[in-house]
């Protein structure tokens, strides 16, 4: 049976931590004007118009 590579693997988790990392400092550097799932990019539709009866 073939022994396991655990430094391979701890690599491999240190750089997918230090490339989530890199993201993250990426994200903050843009500001908040650029955030994914947060901005709108058209404006919301006024609610529909509904007829106002005044009273008689």
């Amino acid at each position: 049976m073939a022994k396991p590579n655990y430094s391979f693997e701890k690599r491999q988790r240190d750089l997918a931590k230090k490339a989530k990392k890199e993201e993250k400092r990426l994200r903050k550097a843009s500001g908040p004007a650029i955030q994914e799932g947060t901005e709108n990019p058209e404006p919301a539709a006024p609610p529909p118009a509904t007829e106002v009866k005044a009273p008689d």
